[in-house]
């Protein structure tokens, strides 16, 4: 077995940590041991009556068996309308298949567990956002180390379960530093429960500003502990009604983002042509090879994308697309890729000539197979996230006491909502003249019908599949024009690309007739992306934008990071990439 698994299977059957030598459970019994320490001991469910939003903080995931009881409970007795955010943190993480045999114990839990189980996150480090779907619940998974986990998160927790292995064996979870932190993170009235009475613990709650009782403990233990942060619950208040300003991948990914936390949704498209045109769009990540930040965020971004997009089988045209190497220092930077831990095992995997070639279908150098990048079809996309769309151009916008008023034009008003979002790529700076856009043209090139099976690849440009059975290539890139006409000389340009990177394609295309589509990027000084509010705007209004040519990577995860700043939830960005992507970064 290797040395670096974190659990181990005792003689009784019960899960144990290699690294703490403790149990993750009771032996007496898990899930009732649960119920009574954490979701009691929260004071749930009546501590979320007439809430709208609840969250809940937890120390130590481990086997997911808190948050599968806290689930069950929410879904019997969650209130009307209400949303439950779970934020755990786990250094260590199991695996499906262990989680699978741990909560195979307690077939009462049913959905609950089975909706963990089929939406288990990878170890890969870092932020994973969770879909729970059919609970009307969000968890977000830190895979990393307790300090730095509740660093960077953004949210403010209504209970704390406080799960970590024993205080004796792992004093470090329990320390005065991370039970201050902890309490920098609950919200006013919020409430902890752990299963240890130890007096280090009993010292650090207080000195973090709670107040604590024992209370009778569970199975051998003889107490337990609840505690309680000073203050109120402050009365929720949330935007009903969202207005997105644009069409494309953005406008779409926000509007699915918004409805999932039940807001009402309007899109206002004034072209629908200019909106994510192509027959295909690649998912694939910006690859930093000097790791931090800007090597997290697009990690990140690719692994959420990847989890909605599965979700909508009838988008993915493929999955998995090779880097080509096409330069010497290439075979050095995709090493550093695989080698991250941003990454789970095999999602970032080098390949030599030989087996890039054999994957390819034609001689290369060497690749990167991203095996959680995809090709999609963007039509399918947009009508399963966006839906329809009001063809209509917002003129200005007004800001009034009960939200903002869109207007046309000619001055009609066509809308008022609570929050609005300017999502119109390069057509930003119309509605915001600020903006740091720069536009870029671009032309991309594709085929009819072609008896190829081809295997999607990034060389500088890409070849990637088509829905009817086509090759899309491209594409030009050329700062500053904004015209949108289709030009001959581009199809040459992008021919020559496909050329250099793909000849043995290009060669096999090279009589095929092309059809193909231009348009205006819209990019960044730093090439990084705008998500949050509009700096200096009255509240309410927000931007999604300067996406470049990476929008079907980014924009899914960044449409949640701004509507979580809309309704003042969670993020499920850390706070380090948040401040990438910042619209008020100097």
């Amino acid at each position: 077995m290797p040395p670096d698994l974190p659990l181990v299977w005792r003689e009784d059957g019960l899960p144990q940590s290699r690294l703490y030598g403790d149990v993750y459970f009771s032996s007496a019994d898990g899930l009732a041991e649960t119920r009574a320490v954490f979701l009691d001991g929260c004071g749930l469910p009546a501590a979320w009556t007439g809430r709208d939003r609840f969250v809940v903080g937890e120390l130590g995931f481990g086997t997911g068996l808190n948050i599968a009881a806290l689930l069950d409970l929410w879904r019997r007795e969650k209130p009307a309308g209400g949303r439950l955010h779970v934020f755990s943190i786990e250094g260590h993480p199991i695996t499906r298949d262990e989680a699978a045999r741990a909560l195979a114990v307690w077939p009462e839990l049913g959905e609950a567990a089975q909706v963990l189980l089929d939406h288990w996150p990878t170890a890969a480090r870092g932020f994973h956002r969770v879909d729970l779907p059919g609970f009307d619940a969000t968890l977000d998974l830190a895979v990393m180390d307790v300090a730095e986990a509740l660093s960077a998160w953004s949210g403010m927790a209504d209970a704390w379960f406080l799960d970590g292995f024993s205080p004796a064996l792992n004093p470090a979870m329990w320390s005065e530093e991370i039970l201050a932190a902890v309490a920098a993170r609950t919200a006013p009235g919020g409430r902890a429960a752990t299963f240890t009475v130890a007096g280090a613990v009993r010292r650090a709650l207080t000195a973090a500003g709670f107040s604590w009782e024992k209370r009778p403990g569970f199975g051998r233990k003889r107490e337990r502990l609840e505690a309680r942060f000073p203050g109120e619950a402050p009365a929720q208040t949330r935007p009903a009604s969202l207005a997105i300003v644009g069409g494309g991948v953005a406008a779409a990914a926000l509007a699915r983002a918004g409805r999932v936390e039940g807001l009402a949704v309007t899109v206002f498209d004034a072209d629908r042509a200019k909106a994510s045109g192509n027959p295909a769009a690649l998912v694939t990540p910006a690859l930093d090879a000097g790791g931090g930040p800007r090597a997290a965020f697009p990690a990140q971004a690719l692994a959420r994308a990847a989890a909605l997009y599965d979700a909508l089988p009838e988008a993915v045209l493929a999955r998995g697309v090779l880097r080509l190497a096409t330069a010497p220092r290439d075979a050095d930077r995709f090493a550093a890729v695989e080698r991250q831990d941003l990454f789970a095992d095999g999602e970032m995997s080098v390949l030599d000539a030989e087996a890039a070639s054999a994957a390819l279908g034609e001689a290369a150098a060497g690749a990167l197979r991203m095996d959680l990048a995809r090709v999609v079809d963007p039509a399918a996309v947009l009508a399963a996230w966006r839906g329809e769309a009001a063809a209509a151009e917002i003129a200005r916008l007004e800001k009034v006491e009960d939200g903002w008023r869109l207007f046309d034009a000619d001055g009609a008003l066509l809308a008022t909502a609570d929050a609005v979002v300017l999502a119109a790529g390069a057509d930003l700076s119309r509605l915001w003249p600020e903006a740091s856009i720069r536009p870029v043209r671009g032309q991309t090139s594709w085929t009819g019908p072609v008896d190829l099976a081809v295997t999607p690849a990034a060389f500088g440009g890409y070849a990637v599949p088509t829905p009817g059975g086509g090759v899309l290539f491209g594409a030009t890139h050329d700062r500053g024009e904004t015209a949108t006409e289709l030009r001959d000389a581009d199809h040459a340009r992008n021919r020559q690309a496909l050329a250099k990177g793909r000849p043995d394609l290009a060669a096999r295309l090279a009589d095929v007739a092309l059809d193909g589509r231009a348009a205006v990027r819209a990019t960044t000084p730093d090439h990084l992306p705008l998500a949050g509010a509009v700096p200096g705007a009255p509240a309410g209004l927000y931007v999604l934008g300067g996406l470049g040519g990476r929008g079907f990577a980014t924009a899914p995860l960044l449409a949640e990071h701004v509507v979580s700043l809309m309704l003042g939830a969670p993020s499920p960005l850390p706070r380090d990439l948040a401040a990438l992507v910042e619209p008020g970064r100097s």
